[in-house]
């Protein structure tokens, strides 16, 4: 599904990312952890081809991205659902709106899948903030709507960066509840995060791998998280 071989990203001429490999498989469920400045950012971008390597090889979704042309990497990003840390909204239009962008991007918003819409609004525990500003939405309110834009082209992978980042624990926990049912669907999940409690939560559910990104590398973390 994402697969990295010898994976090396410089930047400006530092070196950020190096020697990495790893293979996340269709429908797994990863932590990527690590201290802030390590590059975790760095490598979700990676693993949705918004960055590309500066050596070795990086497959996603079967296809090695070096070879891809800007409009077959636009195709592929389609199955790649992505919950940015920041959360941009545009304030003029409602919360219905916002998690409709993608369709309207591609060119679907008068096809059937804007049926689903309402569906996945609910499903987030969102119908009752439907026509709601953004502005008028509270942190937790503002990541679902946010997880809800990033599957509404219902991806095959789903990649959130500190999702739980700005929310209290209570909200943490649902967040968490939707992705594990949303692996639980086959869609493989990989979340990056410092929050070693979402974590040690999320494995009594699910065979989560943990990975830990420090001094350029990553490797599996331990089991005594």
């Amino acid at each position: 599904m994402i697969e990295l071989d010898n994976v090396a990203y410089s930047y400006g001429g530092a070196e950020l990312l190096s020697d990495i490999s790893i293979n996340l498989p269709t429908g797994s469920f990863h932590f990527l952890t690590g201290p802030s400045g390590a590059g975790k950012t760095t490598f979700l971008k990676l693993c949705y081809a918004d960055l590309i390597p500066t050596a070795g090889h990086l497959r996603l979704l079967g296809r090695e991205v070096r070879d891809l042309d800007r409009d077959a990497v636009a195709l592929l990003r389609r199955r790649i659902g992505v919950v940015h840390q920041d959360c941009q909204f545009l304030d003029h239009l409602s919360l219905r709106d916002n998690i409709a962008l993608p369709l309207q991007v591609s060119g679907m918003a008068a096809s059937a899948e804007t049926a689903n819409l309402d569906d996945l609004i609910g499903w987030v525990g969102l119908s009752e903030r439907a026509e709601a500003l953004p502005p008028q939405l509270s942190g937790g309110e503002r990541q679902r709507a946010a997880l809800a834009r990033a599957i509404i082209m219902s991806p095959d992978v789903i990649l959130a960066d500190e999702p739980t980042g700005n929310i209290d624990w209570e909200m943490s926990q649902r967040l968490l509840a939707l992705l594990l049912e949303l692996n639980r669907m086959g869609k493989t999940v990989l979340i990056a995060t410092h929050d070693l409690n979402l974590i040690r939560a999320a494995k009594s559910s699910v065979a989560a791998r943990v990975l830990r990104i420090g001094n350029r590398k990553l490797q599996l973390a331990g089991a005594d998280l």
